[in-house]
């Protein structure tokens, strides 16, 4: 899949440059012109990596990358003409995964876009992830239970895969949202809904199945 960068930048010119040579690297770029607008790209999630001008006309990029930031690891590359070490430490202290300034080539934009999206990628999993007799398999993207196959949607295969991952460990809705739907900043009940799904779906098989746990005030862990 082509990766989806949110960009960030009231310079038309220097946007639509920026814009046409990433789609012509392989990336989607959806461009946003002021802050509301980049924040509303940013919330309604799929986005892997944004790039952002800290001077919008409607506030400060550092803002928004700090309002960003208490919500999300979203990998986040701050492009601006500011140059001064002061500006360039502020950015990094609040959460940017990297910093260029203007002046900059197209090809160096995209390096630096390819190496940040490769740190950002979490550890692989194993092929197999076994959980008593939950088998969860991530190259087939498919789960069963004593053989009996699970038919889930994307959403609930990847949840359940997550959970597989580290039995036992409690997870926040917020870190289910980020990993899974791109985003902390959507509605918990997204999380509530899905795992009430698939509880159904684990208890409606023949043979026991690891049950999902609800830790009041924490989060959801996968119990064998």
């Amino acid at each position: 899949m082509r990766p989806h960068l949110a960009l960030i930048e009231d310079d038309p010119d220097f946007a639509l440059m920026c814009r046409s040579y990433l789609e012509r690297a392989g990336f989607t770029v959806t461009w946003a012109m002021d802050a509301r607008a980049g924040k509303a790209v940013l919330y309604e999630g799929g986005v892997d990596l944004a790039v952002l001008d800290l001077g919008l006309p409607d506030g400060s990029g550092l803002e928004l990358l700090r309002a960003l930031r208490s919500t999300s690891r979203l990998p986040v590359i701050v492009v601006t003409g500011r140059g001064a070490e002061a500006d360039r430490v502020a950015g990094l202290e609040i959460g940017a995964d990297d910093y260029l300034v203007k002046p900059f080539s197209q090809r160096e934009l995209v390096a630096r876009i390819h190496a940040v999206l490769r740190r950002s990628q979490p550890p692989e999993l194993p092929t197999v992830l076994q959980v008593g007799a939950l088998r969860v398999d991530s190259a087939a993207r498919q789960a069963s239970v004593d053989g009996v196959l699970l038919m889930l949607r994307p959403k609930e295969y990847a949840l359940l895969e997550m959970l597989a991952a580290a039995p036992g460990r409690v997870f926040s809705a917020e870190q289910l949202l980020e990993r899974i739907w791109g985003t902390s900043w959507q509605q918990a009940a997204t999380v509530v809904e899905h795992v009430y799904r698939l509880r159904g779906k684990l208890a409606g098989l023949p043979a026991p199945a690891p049950r999902i746990t609800t830790v009041r005030g924490y989060g959801y862990r996968l119990d064998p």
